[in-house]
């Protein structure tokens, strides 16, 4: 059954700073049957920001504010059916955000606010126990001024 986004959760693919990762490498890892990797039927992120600040598309969806059942990626247990998962190259040790994906992942994250202003901006920390993204989501969002409304507390 479709739902409204609730979620905009940021994750990171908790690689070393300055270490590339392409959208292979992600559907590999989440795709392949284990050991090699997850053995999920799904990637666990709609968009992923590069090193250089590009942003790929991993799955596709419609646009809209409804997530339907084709759209639903693996991004945090639970919730995916009422969210949308973003990914930045790097997060291992901390934040490893360059430059280009600081600004890229701003651009994005405002942008997915004003489509869709009840959402709510979260890091993946703050669902599971994990060190993803790599600094703190609620902060940022009050630094690049994401409205109070939609930060997750």
């Amino acid at each position: 059954m479709s739902k409204e986004i609730q979620f905009l959760v940021i994750h990171c693919t908790d690689t070393p700073a300055g270490r590339a990762v392409t959208p292979d490498d992600i559907r590999r890892w989440h795709l392949s049957a284990p050991p090699a990797g997850n053995g999920w039927k799904q990637v666990g992120y709609t968009d992923m920001v590069l090193l250089d600040g590009k942003v790929e598309r991993l799955v596709g969806n419609n646009e809209d504010k409804i997530i339907d059942p084709w759209e639903i990626t693996n991004g945090v247990a639970g919730i995916n059916n009422v969210s949308r998962h973003i990914v930045y190259v790097g997060g291992k040790s901390g934040d490893t955000r360059t430059v280009e994906q600081k600004a890229a992942l701003e651009k994005y994250v405002l942008d997915f606010v004003q489509r869709f202003p009840d959402v709510q901006v979260a890091g993946h920390n703050q669902f599971a126990n994990k060190a993803c993204p790599g600094f703190d989501v609620r902060v940022w969002c009050r630094e690049i001024g994401v409205p109070e409304k939609n930060i997750r507390v």
